[in-house]
């Protein structure tokens, strides 16, 4: 059961990757906690890892499915790969959540929906960490929800390298390869991707309309097609045994067909390109680390008629103390420049922040802090403290409470000059015991960001008085049912209210997440997996067309060649269920896609 363990544990839709053995748990370090690596049994946060055996044994179609497996998270797509993904944890929208790339801001400026994630390819990940709760603390504005960092592969000694290819449904073809080389000197890694599928109609016919439950295929509308080549390259140079120097580039440059939600369109499309650099400087010594860092997101949208143009520079300035054996301190200096170009719209952000851990015996105590000087609006203190007491090897209790802010982007000011940022303030209480785990959670929002509806085409969006009211509980347990059967499950219950006690659209009441991994014979990995979505309603107040109350299974098969080679077929919408998650867009039917990777 070694297997199981260390490459699929968290694998599954339970991905919980609290669950883990002691032993195990040491192996696993997290940066998007504290914003400095650290032990994950170290850590208080709430925080969900999926690693890269994880992504390589389901071989997920994007980073949204593979979020998608998470306990407390969900995305609703408007259309297939490549169209807009709309991210909520536990209830909070995208637009408060902060993505991030190797800790490069991915949150479009100009955007309105958070983070463009439908983008995002699956290839040379190494590991995703999702934060649940409030984390302006360390991380400032855009992270009232959470924090989502993907961090790419990292070189390894010596000279390696990976080539993958994918076909499968709806003509859709997948390519990657990559390679890097680590010596005593320094690293240099390049890689190279691209996705291209003919795709499907992003527009099905509404709930309620004569031809609600037929495809686009049957319809004969337009097929919405998507393709994507992404590029990167990381070097580092060690100027000696405590200096380094890293610089990383990365390219996403994608083309995509698009409807609304209300006709088939054969003539919008849409191109994004997108580019992250960072330049980083690192000294480090037994008990201290200092880091000087640069970068910059740029993001470039055109969607019909329509283009924005927008960047983030930041630069940062940070130190992590050792000061004792069980005390980590980390000190830092920030600055943003958030500029909407095609608009003239700017604003920049001056930062000072702390983050601090101990652990006395079986107590581990975390604190952040940080105040924010913004240039558009009033200085923000923000803040979070955790408690984790180990009461046996078996048995841990933690808490978590945070306030965080959630600034408007520069797209909702050149809506709305007048708005103002969000505030937001966190709790979650969790009780682990071996393999089961129970969270309790809640967040309560003021002056909530909302668009005004039925404003289109003078679009305009308000500040919603009094609180928004997100809580409910998760529950997690992974069992090995026989020698070689892995049993996961994960549970979401959630009331979702604004500030007039009324539910939230698009939001399920309920959510359970279940699979069954069987390594029973030699080079094989079996694995089906599904999701059953609860009551959930399109619009606001439970109004609109009922969107939940679905089943879908999924399955993969995966066998090992030899040491180079591997092959697998996977099986998405096993029993071909017709659902939509939005109300006109569509979501695939049953599908299939066959891969082989080499590496060396």
């Amino acid at each position: 059961m070694n297997k199981i363990q260390t490459s699929s544990l968290v694998a599954g839709l339970l991905l919980a990757t609290n669950l883990y053995s002691n032993e195990n748990l040491s192996e696993i370090t997290v940066y998007s906690a504290t914003k400095s690596e650290q032990s994950i049994k170290d850590v208080t946060s709430n925080i969900d890892v999926i690693t890269k055996e994880d992504i390589q044994e389901k071989n997920f179609n994007s980073v949204s499915q593979a979020l998608n497996t998470i306990p407390g998270v969900n995305l609703t797509s408007n259309g297939g790969l490549g169209q807009l993904d709309n991210l909520t944890i536990r209830g909070v929208s995208g637009k408060r959540i902060l993505v991030l790339i190797d800790g490069i801001r991915y949150n479009e400026t100009a955007g309105l929906s958070g983070a463009n994630i439908a983008q995002l390819l699956i290839d040379d990940i190494e590991s995703i960490e999702v934060v649940k709760g409030a984390q302006s603390g360390i991380w400032g504005a855009d992270a009232s929800g959470g924090v989502v960092n993907i961090i790419t592969s990292k070189a390894k000694k010596g000279l390696h390298g990976n080539v993958a290819v994918e076909y499968g449904s709806f003509h859709t073809k997948k390519i990657s390869a990559n390679v890097s080389n680590r010596t005593e000197k320094g690293y240099i890694k390049v890689g190279a991707y691209r996705v291209d599928t003919e795709g499907y109609s992003a527009f099905e016919a509404k709930k309620g309309s004569a031809d609600y439950g037929k495809r686009g295929d049957e319809l004969g509308y337009d097929k919405d097609g998507y393709s994507n080549n992404t590029y990167n390259i990381q070097a580092g140079l060690n100027l000696s045994d405590n200096d380094l120097i890293e610089l990383l580039y990365k390219k996403i440059d994608s083309e995509y067909k698009y409807d609304n939600s209300s006709s088939d369109d054969t003539t919008k499309k849409g191109f994004f390109k997108q580019y992250l650099k960072s330049a980083s400087y690192t000294h480090k010594s037994d008990i201290y680390q200092i880091k000087l860092n640069a970068q910059q997101s740029r993001f470039d949208r055109t969607q019909g008629t329509f283009n924005a143009i927008s960047s983030v520079n930041e630069f940062a300035l940070q130190s992590d103390i050792d000061y004792t054996d069980n005390g980590k301190l980390l000190v830092g200096l920030n600055k943003q420049n958030f500029e909407y170009s095609s608009s003239e719209l700017k604003f920049n952000t001056k930062a000072v922040f702390l983050s601090n851990s101990n652990r006395f015996g079986n107590l581990i105590f975390a604190q952040t802090l940080r105040f924010d000087d913004n240039s558009k609006f009033k200085e923000k203190i923000t803040g979070k403290i955790g408690a984790k007491y180990l009461v046996s090897d078996d048995l841990n209790v933690s808490a978590n409470y945070g306030t965080a802010y959630n600034a408007p982007t520069l797209s909702n000011l050149n809506y709305t000059p007048t708005l103002k940022p969000e505030t937001t303030k966190s709790l979650d209480l969790n009780v682990e015991y071996k393999n089961f785990k129970v969270t309790y959670f809640e967040s309560r929002i003021t002056d909530m960001i909302q668009y005004v509806s039925g404003s289109w085409p003078n679009t305009q969006y308000e500040n919603l008085d009094g609180e928004t009211k997100l809580k409910g509980y998760e529950l997690s347990y992974n069992k090995d049912i026989t020698e070689n059967t892995l049993l996961s499950l994960n549970y979401l219950h959630l009331s979702a209210k604004d500030n007039k006690d009324q539910d939230l659209s698009r939001r399920a009441k309920r959510e359970l997440g279940f699979a069954v991994d069987y390594y029973g014979f030699d080079k094989f990995h079996f694995n089906v997996n599904g999701s059953y979505v609860g009551t959930r309603y399109d619009g606001a107040n439970k109004t609109g067309a009922e969107t939940g109350n679905y089943t879908v299974w999924n399955s993969v098969v995966n066998y090992e060649i030899n040491k180079t080679f591997s092959t697998y077929l996977k099986i998405d919408n096993l029993f071909d269920k017709y659902y939509q998650n939005i109300d006109g867009y569509a979501t695939p039917e049953r599908s299939g896609y066959v891969g082989l990777k080499a590496t060396f």
